[in-house]
């Protein structure tokens, strides 16, 4: 059993970084501060949920 949960969470945590992946400027951290880097990551967030309740 703890091997199906493991490769559940596993699956959630590859996929939601793939949708962070599509955000070009969260490739690599140009943001000297981790703030801005943050923000920049809240934003993705933001819009990866919008399009998914939009569409």
């Amino acid at each position: 059993m703890p091997e199906q949960r493991l490769g559940r969470h596993r699956w959630t945590i590859e996929r939601t970084m793939a949708w962070l992946a599509g955000c070009r400027r969260l490739h690599r951290r140009y943001e000297r501060k981790a703030d801005h880097f943050l923000a920049f990551t809240s934003i993705a967030c933001t819009l990866i949920c919008y399009r998914r309740l939009t569409s």
